[in-house]
Protein backbone atom coordinates (compact mmCIF):
# COMPACT_ATOMS: atom_id res chain seq x y z
CA UNK A 1 0.00 0.00 0.00
CA UNK A 2 1.20 3.70 -0.80
CA UNK A 3 1.45 5.87 1.60
CA UNK A 4 -1.28 9.10 0.63
CA UNK A 5 0.10 11.42 -1.31
CA UNK A 6 -0.37 14.44 1.65
CA UNK A 7 2.51 12.56 3.72
CA UNK A 8 5.03 13.06 1.31
CA UNK A 9 5.87 16.32 2.71
CA UNK A 10 6.44 15.18 6.27
CA UNK A 11 8.53 12.15 5.24
CA UNK A 12 12.22 14.06 5.19
CA UNK A 13 11.41 15.32 8.40
CA UNK A 14 10.48 12.19 10.52
CA UNK A 15 13.47 10.16 9.12
CA UNK A 16 15.59 12.83 10.30
CA UNK A 17 14.23 13.06 13.43
CA UNK A 18 14.24 9.57 13.90
CA UNK A 19 18.25 9.22 12.91
CA UNK A 20 18.79 12.18 15.25
CA UNK A 21 17.35 10.11 18.22
CA UNK A 22 18.86 6.80 17.19
CA UNK A 23 22.42 8.48 16.37
CA UNK A 24 22.76 8.88 20.39
CA UNK A 25 23.03 4.96 20.93
CA UNK A 26 26.12 2.99 19.74
CA UNK A 27 25.61 -0.34 20.99
CA UNK A 28 24.95 -3.55 18.64
CA UNK A 29 21.54 -3.49 20.42
CA UNK A 30 20.71 -0.47 18.58
CA UNK A 31 22.56 -1.33 15.68
CA UNK A 32 19.20 -4.36 15.32
CA UNK A 33 16.72 -1.48 15.18
CA UNK A 34 18.49 0.25 12.86
CA UNK A 35 18.23 -2.60 10.63
CA UNK A 36 14.34 -3.25 11.46
CA UNK A 37 14.18 0.40 10.28
CA UNK A 38 15.95 -0.06 6.85
CA UNK A 39 19.17 1.94 7.55
CA UNK A 40 21.75 -0.40 7.53
CA UNK A 41 21.99 -4.36 6.77
CA UNK A 42 22.87 -7.00 9.26
CA UNK A 43 26.59 -6.46 9.21
CA UNK A 44 26.20 -3.07 9.74
CA UNK A 45 26.67 -1.74 6.38
CA UNK A 46 24.55 1.14 5.80
CA UNK A 47 21.55 0.30 3.58
CA UNK A 48 18.75 2.16 1.48
CA UNK A 49 15.94 -0.28 2.85
CA UNK A 50 11.80 0.32 2.96
CA UNK A 51 11.77 2.24 6.51
CA UNK A 52 7.66 1.53 6.06
CA UNK A 53 5.24 4.08 5.41
CA UNK A 54 5.55 6.14 8.61
CA UNK A 55 1.40 6.31 8.30
CA UNK A 56 1.26 6.84 12.41
CA UNK A 57 3.60 9.54 12.54
CA UNK A 58 2.54 11.71 9.36
CA UNK A 59 -1.10 11.79 11.17
CA UNK A 60 0.43 13.14 14.08
CA UNK A 61 2.21 15.73 12.04
CA UNK A 62 -0.96 16.63 10.05
CA UNK A 63 -2.91 16.61 13.27
CA UNK A 64 -0.42 19.52 14.22
CA UNK A 65 -0.15 21.44 10.98
CA UNK A 66 -3.83 21.25 10.67
CA UNK A 67 -4.75 23.12 14.34
CA UNK A 68 -1.50 25.55 14.21
CA UNK A 69 0.35 25.78 11.04
CA UNK A 70 3.24 24.10 12.01
CA UNK A 71 3.35 20.46 11.86
CA UNK A 72 7.17 20.19 13.25
CA UNK A 73 5.93 20.82 17.00
CA UNK A 74 4.51 17.59 17.04
CA UNK A 75 7.77 16.07 15.65
CA UNK A 76 9.16 14.65 18.69
CA UNK A 77 5.53 13.03 19.52
CA UNK A 78 5.18 11.29 15.86
CA UNK A 79 8.78 9.82 16.29
CA UNK A 80 7.86 8.57 19.19
CA UNK A 81 5.24 6.77 18.01
CA UNK A 82 6.76 5.89 14.60
CA UNK A 83 8.80 4.25 17.28
CA UNK A 84 6.08 2.50 19.28
CA UNK A 85 4.90 0.97 15.84
CA UNK A 86 8.26 -0.75 15.31
CA UNK A 87 8.68 -1.58 18.67
CA UNK A 88 4.98 -3.83 18.51
CA UNK A 89 6.14 -5.15 14.97
CA UNK A 90 9.23 -6.50 15.62
CA UNK A 91 7.66 -7.85 18.72
CA UNK A 92 4.66 -9.52 16.60
CA UNK A 93 7.20 -11.15 14.10
CA UNK A 94 8.81 -13.08 17.48
CA UNK A 95 5.07 -13.91 18.41
CA UNK A 96 3.70 -14.74 15.04
CA UNK A 97 6.57 -16.69 13.85
CA UNK A 98 6.92 -14.42 10.47
CA UNK A 99 10.49 -14.94 8.94
CA UNK A 100 10.52 -11.76 7.40
CA UNK A 101 9.90 -8.04 7.52
CA UNK A 102 9.76 -6.02 4.33
CA UNK A 103 11.35 -8.58 2.36
CA UNK A 104 14.09 -8.89 4.53
CA UNK A 105 14.84 -11.44 7.44
CA UNK A 106 12.98 -10.57 10.45
CA UNK A 107 15.29 -9.27 13.64
CA UNK A 108 14.51 -12.48 15.27
CA UNK A 109 15.55 -14.56 12.56
CA UNK A 110 19.00 -13.12 12.28
CA UNK A 111 19.78 -12.36 16.30
CA UNK A 112 17.24 -14.68 17.67
CA UNK A 113 13.99 -14.26 19.58
CA UNK A 114 15.48 -13.60 23.07
CA UNK A 115 17.76 -10.89 21.34
CA UNK A 116 15.04 -9.34 19.17
CA UNK A 117 12.66 -8.59 22.51
CA UNK A 118 15.57 -6.68 23.72
CA UNK A 119 15.87 -4.59 20.58
CA UNK A 120 11.88 -4.13 20.78
CA UNK A 121 11.87 -3.19 24.12
CA UNK A 122 14.48 -1.31 23.66
CA UNK A 123 12.62 0.53 20.81
CA UNK A 124 9.75 1.10 23.35
CA UNK A 125 11.60 3.02 26.06
CA UNK A 126 13.57 5.19 23.63
CA UNK A 127 9.68 6.32 22.16
CA UNK A 128 9.04 7.38 26.20
CA UNK A 129 12.24 9.27 26.40
CA UNK A 130 11.78 11.08 23.35
CA UNK A 131 8.82 12.62 24.42
CA UNK A 132 10.88 14.13 26.91
CA UNK A 133 12.33 16.75 24.09
CA UNK A 134 9.06 18.67 25.05
CA UNK A 135 10.59 19.96 28.42
CA UNK A 136 13.65 21.59 26.32
CA UNK A 137 10.71 22.93 23.43
CA UNK A 138 9.01 24.52 26.60
CA UNK A 139 5.71 22.64 26.35
CA UNK A 140 3.57 22.49 29.85
CA UNK A 141 4.58 20.14 32.15
CA UNK A 142 1.29 18.69 32.63
CA UNK A 143 0.80 18.45 28.90
CA UNK A 144 4.13 16.13 28.62
CA UNK A 145 3.06 13.94 31.43
CA UNK A 146 -0.66 13.74 29.11
CA UNK A 147 1.61 12.53 26.00
CA UNK A 148 3.49 10.02 28.28
CA UNK A 149 0.30 8.67 29.50
CA UNK A 150 -0.68 8.31 26.11
CA UNK A 151 1.86 6.61 24.68
CA UNK A 152 1.35 4.09 27.83
CA UNK A 153 -2.01 3.25 27.52
CA UNK A 154 -1.43 2.91 23.86
CA UNK A 155 0.77 0.26 24.59
CA UNK A 156 -0.99 -1.63 26.87
CA UNK A 157 -4.43 -1.31 24.01
CA UNK A 158 -1.61 -2.63 21.83
CA UNK A 159 -0.83 -5.60 24.05
CA UNK A 160 -4.91 -6.00 25.36
CA UNK A 161 -5.52 -6.49 20.92
CA UNK A 162 -2.35 -8.68 20.43
CA UNK A 163 -3.49 -10.77 23.18
CA UNK A 164 -6.53 -11.01 21.86
CA UNK A 165 -5.40 -11.91 18.33
CA UNK A 166 -3.59 -14.73 19.84
CA UNK A 167 -6.16 -16.23 21.82
CA UNK A 168 -8.60 -16.34 18.39
CA UNK A 169 -5.91 -18.58 16.93
CA UNK A 170 -8.06 -21.50 18.89
CA UNK A 171 -11.26 -20.28 18.55
CA UNK A 172 -13.57 -20.54 15.85
CA UNK A 173 -16.60 -19.39 17.64
CA UNK A 174 -15.17 -15.69 17.66
CA UNK A 175 -17.87 -12.81 17.45
CA UNK A 176 -18.28 -9.96 15.37
CA UNK A 177 -17.98 -7.81 18.13
CA UNK A 178 -15.26 -9.04 19.84
CA UNK A 179 -13.29 -9.39 16.33
CA UNK A 180 -14.06 -5.72 16.32
CA UNK A 181 -13.02 -4.99 19.92
CA UNK A 182 -9.82 -6.50 18.63
CA UNK A 183 -8.54 -3.99 15.85
CA UNK A 184 -9.95 -1.41 17.69
CA UNK A 185 -7.01 -2.18 20.13
CA UNK A 186 -4.38 -3.49 17.94
CA UNK A 187 -4.83 -1.11 15.06
CA UNK A 188 -6.82 1.81 16.04
CA UNK A 189 -5.37 2.54 19.36
CA UNK A 190 -1.67 3.78 17.92
CA UNK A 191 -3.43 5.64 14.57
CA UNK A 192 -6.38 7.48 17.28
CA UNK A 193 -3.07 8.20 19.46
CA UNK A 194 -1.10 9.96 16.84
CA UNK A 195 -3.69 12.09 15.69
CA UNK A 196 -4.50 13.40 19.30
CA UNK A 197 -0.85 13.20 20.05
CA UNK A 198 -0.77 16.07 16.95
CA UNK A 199 -3.63 17.73 18.63
CA UNK A 200 -2.07 18.00 22.20
CA UNK A 201 1.30 19.43 20.31
CA UNK A 202 -1.07 22.52 19.00
CA UNK A 203 -4.06 23.36 21.05
CA UNK A 204 -4.85 23.38 24.69
CA UNK A 205 -8.33 22.07 24.07
CA UNK A 206 -9.03 18.46 25.69
CA UNK A 207 -12.37 18.46 23.41
CA UNK A 208 -10.41 18.84 20.06
CA UNK A 209 -7.91 16.14 21.32
CA UNK A 210 -10.62 13.89 21.46
CA UNK A 211 -12.22 14.57 18.60
CA UNK A 212 -9.00 14.12 16.81
CA UNK A 213 -8.91 10.80 18.70
CA UNK A 214 -12.30 9.23 18.01
CA UNK A 215 -11.78 10.31 14.19
CA UNK A 216 -8.30 8.15 14.23
CA UNK A 217 -10.35 5.24 15.77
CA UNK A 218 -12.98 4.78 13.41
CA UNK A 219 -10.38 5.46 10.41
CA UNK A 220 -7.93 2.49 11.86
CA UNK A 221 -11.31 0.21 11.82
CA UNK A 222 -11.30 1.03 7.98
CA UNK A 223 -8.12 0.92 7.35
CA UNK A 224 -7.27 -3.04 9.30
CA UNK A 225 -10.89 -4.12 7.91
CA UNK A 226 -9.49 -2.69 4.07
CA UNK A 227 -5.94 -4.96 5.12
CA UNK A 228 -8.28 -7.79 6.08
CA UNK A 229 -9.63 -7.26 2.53
CA UNK A 230 -6.20 -7.54 0.74
CA UNK A 231 -5.05 -10.39 2.77
CA UNK A 232 -7.27 -12.69 0.67
CA UNK A 233 -8.17 -10.70 -2.39
CA UNK A 234 -5.19 -8.67 -3.24
CA UNK A 235 -2.95 -9.16 -5.83
CA UNK A 236 1.00 -9.54 -5.07
CA UNK A 237 1.38 -6.52 -7.13
CA UNK A 238 -0.41 -4.19 -4.94
CA UNK A 239 0.54 -6.02 -1.58
CA UNK A 240 3.62 -7.76 -1.87
CA UNK A 241 1.96 -11.08 -0.85
CA UNK A 242 0.14 -13.86 -2.91
CA UNK A 243 -4.06 -14.15 -3.49
CA UNK A 244 -5.17 -15.59 -0.39
CA UNK A 245 -1.68 -15.00 1.64
CA UNK A 246 -3.96 -14.57 5.24
CA UNK A 247 -5.53 -18.17 4.59
CA UNK A 248 -2.21 -19.74 4.35
CA UNK A 249 -0.97 -18.01 7.49
CA UNK A 250 -4.14 -19.35 9.19
CA UNK A 251 -5.37 -15.73 10.22
CA UNK A 252 -8.61 -15.22 11.65
CA UNK A 253 -9.37 -12.02 9.59
CA UNK A 254 -12.56 -10.56 9.18
CA UNK A 255 -14.00 -12.21 6.31
CA UNK A 256 -13.27 -15.27 8.17
CA UNK A 257 -15.10 -14.62 11.25
CA UNK A 258 -17.92 -13.99 8.90
CA UNK A 259 -17.51 -17.00 7.36
CA UNK A 260 -18.10 -19.17 10.07
CA UNK A 261 -21.13 -16.86 12.05
CA UNK A 262 -22.82 -17.90 8.51
CA UNK A 263 -21.67 -21.33 7.20
CA UNK A 264 -23.91 -24.31 8.12
CA UNK A 265 -22.29 -26.81 10.69
CA UNK A 266 -20.87 -29.27 7.78
CA UNK A 267 -19.46 -26.09 6.65
CA UNK A 268 -17.74 -25.15 9.81
CA UNK A 269 -16.50 -28.84 10.24
CA UNK A 270 -14.68 -28.48 6.31
CA UNK A 271 -13.03 -25.37 7.05
CA UNK A 272 -11.89 -26.16 10.44
CA UNK A 273 -10.09 -29.21 8.80
CA UNK A 274 -7.97 -26.83 6.50
CA UNK A 275 -7.06 -24.93 9.67
CA UNK A 276 -6.25 -27.93 11.49
CA UNK A 277 -3.61 -28.49 8.95
CA UNK A 278 0.02 -27.90 9.54
CA UNK A 279 0.15 -26.46 5.65
CA UNK A 280 -2.42 -25.29 3.59
CA UNK A 281 -2.17 -26.17 -0.47
CA UNK A 282 -3.38 -23.84 -3.24
CA UNK A 283 -6.25 -26.16 -3.82
CA UNK A 284 -7.27 -25.58 -0.02
CA UNK A 285 -6.97 -21.74 -0.12
CA UNK A 286 -8.59 -21.77 -3.77
CA UNK A 287 -11.64 -23.99 -1.30
CA UNK A 288 -12.05 -21.19 1.47
CA UNK A 289 -11.81 -18.74 -1.04
CA UNK A 290 -15.19 -19.71 -2.72
CA UNK A 291 -16.88 -20.00 0.89
CA UNK A 292 -16.23 -16.51 1.02
CA UNK A 293 -18.01 -15.76 -1.66
CA UNK A 294 -20.75 -18.10 -1.54
CA UNK A 295 -21.34 -16.20 1.87
CA UNK A 296 -20.47 -13.05 0.79
CA UNK A 297 -17.86 -12.72 3.61
CA UNK A 298 -16.21 -10.19 1.06
CA UNK A 299 -19.32 -7.99 0.82
CA UNK A 300 -19.93 -7.60 4.52
CA UNK A 301 -16.07 -6.50 4.99
CA UNK A 302 -16.80 -3.68 1.80
CA UNK A 303 -20.12 -3.08 3.29
CA UNK A 304 -18.15 -2.24 6.91
CA UNK A 305 -15.34 -0.27 5.40
CA UNK A 306 -17.80 1.92 3.50
CA UNK A 307 -19.53 2.35 7.00
CA UNK A 308 -16.73 3.17 8.79
CA UNK A 309 -15.36 5.59 6.04
CA UNK A 310 -18.73 7.39 5.91
CA UNK A 311 -18.19 8.11 10.02
CA UNK A 312 -14.91 9.25 9.40
CA UNK A 313 -16.32 11.68 7.05
CA UNK A 314 -18.70 13.05 9.44
CA UNK A 315 -15.89 13.38 12.19
CA UNK A 316 -14.27 15.25 9.79
CA UNK A 317 -16.68 17.66 9.11
CA UNK A 318 -16.92 18.48 12.76
CA UNK A 319 -13.39 19.13 13.45
CA UNK A 320 -11.94 22.60 14.14
CA UNK A 321 -9.87 22.86 10.75
CA UNK A 322 -9.92 25.18 7.83
CA UNK A 323 -11.79 23.20 5.30
CA UNK A 324 -8.41 22.63 3.03
CA UNK A 325 -7.69 20.34 6.08
CA UNK A 326 -10.97 19.08 5.53
CA UNK A 327 -10.56 18.10 2.53
CA UNK A 328 -7.33 16.59 2.82
CA UNK A 329 -8.01 14.10 5.63
CA UNK A 330 -10.46 13.11 3.82
CA UNK A 331 -8.67 12.38 1.11
CA UNK A 332 -6.71 10.70 3.48
CA UNK A 333 -9.03 8.78 4.66
CA UNK A 334 -10.39 7.58 1.39
CA UNK A 335 -6.83 6.63 0.28
CA UNK A 336 -6.73 4.35 3.30
CA UNK A 337 -9.61 2.70 3.30
CA UNK A 338 -10.04 2.30 -0.81
CA UNK A 339 -7.05 0.83 -1.46
CA UNK A 340 -8.10 -1.86 -4.12
CA UNK A 341 -7.12 -5.26 -4.78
Amino acid sequence: MNRPQEFSRYRHDIEVKLRSILDRYRLPLYDMIRYHLGWIDESGVVFSGNPGKMLRPSLCLFACEALCGDCLKALPAGAALELIHNYSLIHDDIQDNDEERRHRPAVWKIWGRAQAINAGTATKAIAGLTINEYKSLGLDPQKILDMHLLLEETVLTLLEGQFLDISFEGRTDISMDEYLSMIQKKTGALIAASLKAGAMAASDRPETWEQFYRLGMTMGAAFQIRDDILGIWGSAEVVGKPTGSDIMKKKKSLPIVHLFLNASAGEREFISGIYDKHELKNPEITAVIGLLEKKGSRRYAENLVRQYSAECLDLILGLPVSDEYKQELAGITNNLSKRMS
